[in-house]
């Protein structure tokens, strides 16, 4: 039995608030980020529709992604009881992801077209270690990730950042916001104030801003991370940017 802990764990996600969209218009929107991500790295350029097993997957690729296949997987994923009726206000769920194994694997999950009150939400989950992991979690690819999340799906929010670190600054953000190690704020919320180095901040076609923490690879167990991320997540609150994406 090994004595190595477990690597800290990564995911992207995008978050908008009630948006009423049909399946196939959320299978445009899912199109246009897939093709927007595949330049991020090879490892993201490659899903298959879900399957019981790898080798089954890998039968029915999604990419590249084609309209029709993804407007009915959206349209099977309606929210619904057992036999009973569809209810249609609260969109539309499905996940896939790139076919690796546990540790190495990038998957999928999206929920669109929910105008209940609720949130939807496009969350890839990210590989935890090995080569894969090592050229994904950069600041330069998760960068993209999240602007692709940001011009695809129009989100008021997005990020990418450890659950951890997570799990430390959103207990002192407002609910449901918090600052990652890549963080997209809608134009929408306001403007970016300027901010401490090293923190960069790029513009995202008119739609938003990307504010980056730190070029190096961000950790819950480095304390200049963490107080980083505190100190640029009371400047972003103060400005009035980190309201929750519902309320």
């Amino acid at each position: 039995m090994s004595d190595k802990p477990d690597p800290e764990t990564y995911f992207a996600g995008a978050y908008w608030g009630p948006r009423k969209e049909s399946p196939e218009e959320c299978a445009r929107r899912a199109a246009d980020f897939l093709d927007l991500l595949a330049p991020a790295d090879p490892f993201l350029a490659h899903w298959y529709k879900p399957a019981r097993r790898l080798k089954d997957a890998r039968k029915h690729p999604l990419m590249p992604p084609d309209l029709p296949t993804l407007t009915e997987l959206f349209r099977r994923g309606v929210n619904r009881e057992k036999g009973g009726p569809i209810f249609e206000d609260l969109g539309f769920t499905f996940w896939f992801d790139n076919g690796g194994p546990t540790r190495d694997c990038a998957a999928l999950r999206i929920k669109c077209g929910d105008y209940s009150g609720g949130s939807n939400y496009c969350v890839l989950t990210l590989p935890t270690d090995g080569p894969n992991a090592d050229r994904v979690l950069t600041a330069p690819v998760l960068a993209h990730v999240v602007r692709s999340m940001a011009l695809a799906w129009e989100p008021d929010w997005a990020m990418a950042t450890s659950r951890i670190h997570r799990d430390l600054l959103s207990e002192e953000g407002p609910a449901g916001t918090f600052v990652g190690w890549v963080t997209y704020l809608s134009r929408r919320r306001g403007v970016v104030p300027p901010l401490p180095a090293p923190v960069r901040i790029e513009p995202v076609e008119g739609q938003g801003t990307l504010v980056v923490l730190t070029p190096e690879r961000l950790t819950a167990s480095n304390p200049t991370h963490v107080e980083l991320g505190q100190r640029v997540l009371k400047l972003l609150d103060r400005a009035g940017l980190m309201q929750p994406v519902t309320r």
